[in-house]
């Protein structure tokens, strides 16, 4: 069954949850107040960078399901069921800023004529739902009844597609009953379980599940810096863990740390939630200490190889903070680029599909056509990303175009017998 949506917002979640309602046949319109955006999609393109994104905008514009607007109301007024998917930033005490929600609850709240489902995509602290539904019955002087439902996502950006066309579950936070079976109508072309709860939990949901993963990425990252100083190998740590059911391989990767938009921000606002609640998560606090060293300790491992940095070439492949992306928000590579800048290194970087953003953070940066051109003379390379492309580098080439072959990886591509054998000093994390 069809249904008629609203998405507002059309970042990561916003753009990628209308293409896919639209793909498996719902009529979707997207709303952004970033008019130059709307008429990039509008003509076809897209402003990130997402395996398959492009293409399914393409074909579902094309085929009328999907359309963008800079108009809220009256993406409102066309739909049955209205999705926001507007940012949640983190102000500086690491709470959230609500502000873009609440200014969009008031304009679906003055456009609205007739019953409507309200959903919250976006990530909220706990209670949100509540403060949205009573912000759209203030400001909605015909006083008519809306249905605010939490429902959030669980999209790892770099698979974001596959994520939302293949969930694990679907999480439905109601105060009622009544837009139960509208959610799941929405819901049912994805073929996965649906769990419905309160909307206080639905929120608590997506909080947790964060902390959470993050809290195994930094346990894999305290691991690793036990396994350097006794000599084991955290790759075989980790493999061994990850065969017990109970843990699981998933997120238990050693390197340099977290990064991206929604695991900093999330763990944040999520110690922030509890401080309000009066219970300290201190846990977090370790996950996020934990996480910020990761730095500290992989820029040591750069001095106590490389020694003086100053005037020496480093090149950095890898700039988004994971692979298939090219978001750039609080990259692991960024703070390594900016230290090793003020310590007097040139810089040379490549990326495969960041190098644009990339621009918009660093100054001084010598970006390269490709890893080669970056590796060109260099007195050591930083290999900060994990992407397909540097699995594939022929090492031996790479061995002799390097002034000094020196290669610190933060992300354990390559074996390091491997790389001693082809005459590399090569570093890695945890082994």
């Amino acid at each position: 069954m069809s249904t008629r949506i609203c998405i507002i917002g059309t970042g990561y979640v916003g753009l990628v949850t209308g293409a896919c309602f639209a793909e498996v046949g719902h009529q979707v319109v997207c709303v952004d107040n970033d008019l130059p955006k709307v008429a990039l999609l509008r003509s076809g393109g897209i402003p990130i960078y997402e395996p398959s994104l492009e293409e399914m905008v393409q074909r579902n514009t094309a085929a009328g399901r999907l359309r963008f607007s800079g108009d809220i109301a009256e993406g409102v007024r066309a739909s049955e069921v209205i999705f926001i998917a507007v940012p949640t930033p983190p102000r500086a005490d690491g709470s959230v800023d609500m502000s873009y929600v609440e200014r969009v609850a008031r304009e679906i709240a003055g456009a609205i004529t007739e019953h409507k489902i309200v959903v919250d995509k976006s990530t909220v602290p706990v209670k949100t739902g509540e403060r949205v539904a009573g912000t759209i019955r203030r400001y909605n002087k015909g006083k008519i009844e809306v249905d605010v439902v939490s429902n959030p996502e669980f999209l790892r950006e770099g698979c974001a597609v596959q994520d939302l066309m293949h969930p694990d579950r679907i999480v439905v936070g109601v105060a009622s009953e009544r837009p139960v079976a509208t959610m799941k109508a929405i819901y049912e072309p994805f073929k996965a379980p649906i769990i419905v709860t309160d909307i206080n939990s639905a929120e608590m949901i997506k909080h947790a599940c964060n902390s959470f993963l993050a809290l195994k990425i930094s346990y894999a990252n305290a691991l690793a810096a036990i396994c350097e100083a006794s000599g084991a190998n955290v790759e075989d740590v980790v493999h061994g863990m990850g065969l017990d059911k109970r843990i699981g391989r998933a997120f238990l990767n050693a390197g340099l740390g977290y990064g991206g938009s929604c695991f900093p921000k999330d763990i944040s606002a999520f110690i922030q939630i509890a401080h309000e609640l009066g219970c300290e998560f201190d846990l977090l606090k370790e996950v996020q200490r934990i996480n910020a060293s990761q730095i500290e300790r992989f820029l040591k491992k750069i001095h106590d190889t490389v020694w003086i940095v100053k005037d020496k070439t480093i090149a950095v492949l890898g700039l988004a903070f994971k692979p298939n992306t090219d978001d750039m928000r609080s990259a692991p590579s960024l703070d390594i680029i900016r230290a090793l800048q003020k310590e007097g290194a040139r810089i040379r970087a490549y990326d495969p599909k960041s190098m644009e953003k990339a621009k918009e953070h660093l100054t001084g940066v010598e970006y390269c056509a490709d890893p080669y051109a970056a590796a060109k003379d260099a007195d050591a390379l930083v290999l900060c990303t994990e992407w397909d492309e540097f699995r594939q580098l022929d090492l031996a080439k790479l061995r002799s175009i390097m002034a000094q072959p020196i290669i610190l990886d933060g992300r354990n591509l390559f074996d390091p017998a491997k790389m001693k054998q082809l005459g590399f000093t090569y570093k890695s994390v945890g082994r």
